[in-house]
């Protein structure tokens, strides 16, 4: 099992970085959501003009 860890440490560092920058992004997209942001750039809460769905 030690072997196996030291082999594959390379693979194994890059996969618990990647996981921990999607989950940064999710939290800061639901964070966006609640605050009543939007992806297209406007606010959509509280503009007229904007064709966003909630």
């Amino acid at each position: 099992m030690l072997a196996w860890l030291t082999d594959n440490l390379g693979t194994i560092v890059i996969t618990l970085i990647l996981i921990a920058v999607v989950a940064a992004i999710v939290i800061s997209m639901v964070r966006d959501k609640k605050k009543g942001k939007s992806s297209c750039g406007c606010d959509c809460a509280h503009c007229g003009a904007c064709r966003c769905k909630h």
